[in-house]
């Protein structure tokens, strides 16, 4: 199976290419690690200096300073993009990114189940791996980096098994659960109407979208203008408990490398 190839860019100037390698380190290791045994998706994620360093066949990820038009894109030749707001959160966003880019390229896969509004029958759920656990109380580190949580395909089981996992890190319990700050969309084929599940202050509430305009871009792209609480993640404040672990545990990684480096210039010196 051919990899897919991801490439983590910058146009904001006070991100540059020091933290563009921490990030898409972490992001290529939450991938090969984390995401592939999983969802059975093999991918590269590389990072470029600029834009137009970015080779042929590779699918940005492109981290930019507004939240206006954040989400998922296609270029004139249909391939997929994604924009990332810069901020201090905004390795998170680009992992939900990746991941969703990974698990639907095009963002227009849907699979069939029952919905959640009993009265409905069977309807057809887009697939977003991270929307449902999206919010950073979900998140989980890699080399000190923020991450999402992702769901995994049994997310989309028709019932729930004992000793099955809906999501990496565990925190969706059931398929179809909705954590807090998350949402689930889907589409009632009698209407034609699409309907989102989002879960706020504990409570569970179901919006009817309506018909989703005509056009070309992807469902995703469609339902993430009307879903704009994933761009805020990207801006989160520092003082918040997931902030504060990450910001721990990058300090702790980065004093070992620290010492680690040190180490091998004293070996090169030594002539060993």
């Amino acid at each position: 199976m051919l990899p897919i190839n991801l490439a983590l860019v910058s146009t904001v100037p006070s991100i540059g290419l020091s933290a563009l390698t921490k990030v898409s380190a972490a992001l290529q290791k939450q991938v090969t690690r984390d995401f592939t045994p999983i969802w059975a998706v093999t991918a590269t994620v590389d990072s470029f200096t600029a834009l137009k360093d970015v080779p042929l066949g590779y699918w940005p990820i492109i981290v930019v300073d507004t939240f206006a038009n954040g989400g998922q894109h296609r270029d004139r030749n249909n391939q997929p993009f994604a924009l990332v707001a810069a901020g201090s959160s905004w390795s998170l966003v680009a992992s939900h990114e990746a991941l969703e880019m990974l698990a639907d390229p095009f963002g227009n896969r849907v699979v069939a189940g029952d919905s959640p509004v009993t009265e409905q029958g069977r309807v057809e759920f887009l697939v977003e791996v991270c929307d449902p656990c999206q919010l950073d109380d979900f998140a989980y580190t890699v080399n000190g980096v923020l991450v999402s949580d992702f769901c995994t395909p049994s997310y989309f089981d028709p019932v729930g098994a004992p000793g099955v996992r809906y999501s990496f890190t565990g925190a969706v319990a059931a398929p179809r659960d909705v954590l807090e700050g998350g949402y689930l969309s889907w589409r009632e084929p009698t209407s034609g109407h699409w309907f989102q599940q989002k879960r706020k202050d504990g409570d569970l509430q179901t919006k009817d979208l309506g018909l989703l305009p005509p056009g070309n871009n992807s469902l995703r792209a469609m339902i993430d203008e009307l879903s704009p609480d994933t761009k805020k993640l990207a801006r989160l404040a520092k003082k918040r408990p997931s902030m504060r672990r990450s910001a721990a545990k990058l300090k702790s990684g980065a004093a070992g490398s620290a010492e680690r480096a040190r180490d091998i210039r004293r070996q090169i010196a030594r002539g060993e």
